[in-house]
């Protein structure tokens, strides 16, 4: 039963039959996930008034300049996780490796792999616009009891059993499916508790916002430039309007509650694409899919892409059902 005004904890028990595995490790999996958010959403929130904000002076895996709330959330998800003995690893996008996590009950052997984004968007912190983490979980297909290895993360994301982001803006929602729809709550700041606000979110098949860094242009594949046209042709419902963050949680979460199409495709200078496979991509796009919406690199199902390493980089073409089918046509025209 769904129902508004039910805490998260309320509604993980009341819908503990559609988490295939034990309730008990959900609740533990994503009570620890809304804890670190809350430690997380506090320091955004007063960021202009600490020494939080700015770069730290160091880069992460990606070679990106690590800003300071990047580090301070990658702790505290870190730590959240590791105390709540429920995850066997963690893969973080500020991580070099993954982190093995020894279980601290023999009876209790940690079953769960956790890849997370801490901070998506943080450069945006400094001038005050959303940002947002974003995590995937697994079942590990090592044996429980062994320490994880590289194989348990680099599972296909049709295999994630949860998947989620928190955004944290004007207010702040935490949003994650287990594979039965797509749920959103918010967070009440005056008791610290996450409410159902949002139940069985879904994309409009259909949208007229299209969101891609534009200053790119010139380096896209000659399909998404078509698209990209289309888009603009006056023409029945077009032109759309184009509206891009630069925060793929802030993006996403806009275009699936009024429907519209992320794109960051490859292009000349990353002919990989830019975002990354397994905490990036493949949440995204089970969250997508769970809501009526669809995720490819353009040509092929994101869930489908198989893993060749940690930090793996794809195309990636999320959204509204329709829109997301006619640029893949674009694509396939244009090869």
């Amino acid at each position: 039963m769904t129902r508004k005004n039910q805490t998260l904890g309320e509604f993980i028990i009341e819908n503990q039959t559609s988490f295939k595995y034990s309730s008990g490790e959900l609740s533990r999996l994503i009570n620890s996930i809304r804890l670190a958010a809350k430690v997380v959403n506090h320091e955004v929130n007063k960021a202009g008034l600490v020494d939080i904000i700015g770069a730290v002076g160091d880069t992460n895996i990606q070679g990106e300049d690590q800003q300071k709330l990047d580090v301070y959330a990658n702790e505290k998800f870190i730590q959240t996780l590791t105390k709540r003995n429920i995850v066997c690893g963690i893969a973080s996008e500020e991580e070099d490796d993954f982190i093995s996590i020894n279980s601290q009950d023999e009876n209790n052997q940690n079953k769960y792999v956790v890849l997370i984004d801490p901070l998506d968007g943080s450069s945006n912190i400094d001038v005050n616009v959303s940002v947002g983490t974003i995590f995937s979980i697994y079942r590990r297909v090592t044996p429980v009891g062994t320490p994880v290895t590289l194989a348990d993360f680099l599972q296909k994301g049709s295999q994630q059993v949860a998947a989620g982001y928190v955004v944290y803006g004007t207010s702040t929602m935490l949003v994650y499916t287990t594979g039965d729809g797509v749920n959103g709550f918010t967070l009440n700041p005056a008791i610290g508790s996450f409410y159902l606000s949002h139940p069985n979110m879904q994309f409009p098949e259909d949208g007229n916002i299209y969101s891609v860094n534009e200053g790119n242009y010139i380096h896209f594949p000659q399909g998404i430039k078509n698209y990209i046209k289309y888009c603009q042709q006056e023409e029945g419902d077009r032109p759309y309007t184009s509206r891009y963050i630069g925060s793929l949680v802030s993006d996403f979460h806009r275009n699936m509650i009024k429907g519209g199409i992320y794109l960051y495709p490859q292009s000349s200078k990353n002919p990989n694409g830019k975002l990354r496979l397994l905490y990036e991509c493949n949440p995204m796009a089970f969250l997508a899919e769970q809501a009526n919406g669809k995720s490819s690199d353009g040509f092929i199902r994101t869930l489908d892409v198989e893993p060749t390493e940690l930090h793996q980089r794809v195309p990636f073409v999320c959204g509204s059902k329709n829109m997301v089918e006619k640029c893949e046509e674009f694509m396939r025209n244009s090869q």
